[in-house]
């Protein structure tokens, strides 16, 4: 996936395809997130389909509930969302920062190797 210390330094469309793949995977794993957010209030909150996606955007986003959980389910439901949901912005900048990183100290191991 990613070249050897001792190759040389990918070049700038291998680069930038790198960064539009994990940038699509950085992307589907925030959707995905939305969606568990969505049937989690669906199905514990019985809230619509629209106030379901309201809240678990607002949680995943970082804002907090927009509606007041009622029910024990949606309780235990949203205190497991929420600290998940304080994971996934992180690891979804950590996968697209990786090919940025790896060129940038990719970069300076050559350097150090002239």
């Amino acid at each position: 996936m990613y070249e050897r210390h001792r190759q040389p330094l990918a070049s700038r469309k291998v680069f930038a395809s790198r960064i539009m793949r994990n940038g699509l995977i950085g992307l589907l794993l925030v959707f995905f997130s939305l969606i568990v957010g969505m049937l989690g209030y669906r199905f514990t909150e019985h809230l619509s389909w629209i106030d379901s996606l309201l809240n678990a955007s607002m949680i995943l986003s970082g804002m907090g509930p927009v509606n007041p959980v009622q029910t024990n389910a949606g309780k235990f439901f949203a205190s497991f969302y929420a600290l998940y949901s304080g994971i996934v912005p992180l690891a979804a900048a950590g996968v697209l920062a990786a090919p940025i990183f790896h060129r940038f100290l990719h970069h300076f191991h050559l350097e150090d190797e002239k």
